[in-house]
């Protein structure tokens, strides 16, 4: 099996046949498999500085990428965890990462009301050259993600701007660096895969990778299948939030990581997600949607209230011990 490949460039322009191609696209790979590539997407030029900065920062000693370890950043949650830090369905995963979001000084009203998952960013002091870059692909790909979105909205026959108007003018960006060593570490720990089945919490995922491969889909049929890395081509997939909206039309599909390689890998994921304090009520569609039966057996229909609480109960599983500390 193979996924789409999109040119999310002309979602940027105002060229109305092409974006309402680019459209059908998006919504034919969202009722498919829920992944599809994305050209286009304006972060060629800054790529290889990002693969350059998260290699030297995984290369710093263990000691330097715990001095910003996530329990020292606060409610905030951000900053690097090790190998098995995270967990995916109560199993730790066979990587380490460094988390960032949107940087939020004090005045931010967010931080200044005190929410969860909003703040400053920690950053490697002997790594200064770490923070424009990450910055710099941070703002590219939130430009891209809301280029998505507009493209998602055409999609279902909406105003291009229906999501931003309602969920993500202010929208809550997290992006990870992710380092899947090439064998586990010899300390006996029961780690699964470099992550196991899951789907995303949110609205989309920009997915970034490096030449090694490793991430694995779920198709419709029950098989899995590779999404191998394309040069310049990022992999964009919809999580449980957009298959919530849209009742089930549009499928967030379950995935996994299996480093494969015999070598290190690095991945870049950001995902776009609805704004912390926005309420996502499901479209009002006139298609009727027949709902498949999930993986995990749970029942989107029944999430209520406002995305950051949805939000904060789903991580608190991925990281127990600092959600006792932070929250």
């Amino acid at each position: 099996m193979s996924l789409p490949v999109i040119d999310l460039g002309v979602l940027f322009g105002d060229n109305a046949k092409g974006r309402a191609a680019a459209a059908a696209q998006i919504g034919a790979a969202c009722r498919a498999d829920g992944f599809f590539y994305v050209t286009g997407h304006g972060g060629e030029g800054l790529f290889a500085d990002l693969q350059d900065e998260s290699e030297r920062f995984f290369g710093l000693p263990l000691e330097e990428r715990m001095a910003i370890a996530m329990a020292n950043g606060g409610p905030a949650w951000r900053g690097f965890f090790p190998v098995g830090g995270e967990l995916t369905s109560g199993r730790p995963d066979l990587k380490q990462g460094l988390y960032f979001g949107e940087e939020l000084g004090q005045d931010d009203r967010r931080v200044a009301a005190g929410w969860p998952m909003h703040g400053a960013n920690q950053w490697p002091p002997s790594q200064p050259t770490l923070r424009p870059v990450v910055t710099a692909w941070m703002d590219a790909m939130t430009r891209a993600g809301h280029a998505l979105m507009e493209g998602v909205a055409l999609s279902l026959g909406l105003p291009d701007r229906y999501f931003h108007d309602r969920y993500t003018a202010d929208p809550t960006i997290l992006f990870r660096i992710f380092h899947y060593p090439a064998t586990p570490p010899a300390d006996g720990a029961d780690y699964g895969w470099g992550v196991g089945e899951h789907t995303d919490y949110g609205l989309l995922t920009l997915l970034a990778q490096d030449s090694n491969g490793g991430l694995q889909i779920k198709g419709r049929d029950g098989v899995w299948f590779d999404a191998p890395p394309i040069p310049g081509a990022l992999v964009v997939n919809i999580g449980d939030m957009l298959d919530r909206l849209t009742q089930g039309l549009y499928r967030s599909a379950p995935h996994r990581v299996a480093n494969t390689s015999g070598r290190d890998r690095l991945s870049w994921p950001l995902f776009f997600d609805p704004a912390f304090d926005t309420v996502v009520e499901p479209l009002p569609l006139t298609a009727e949607v027949r709902r498949e039966a999930r993986w995990d057996e749970a029942d989107l229909g029944a999430i209520t209230g406002p995305y950051g609480d949805y939000l904060l109960g789903k991580v608190g599983k991925v990281f127990p011990g600092l959600k006792a500390d932070v929250l």
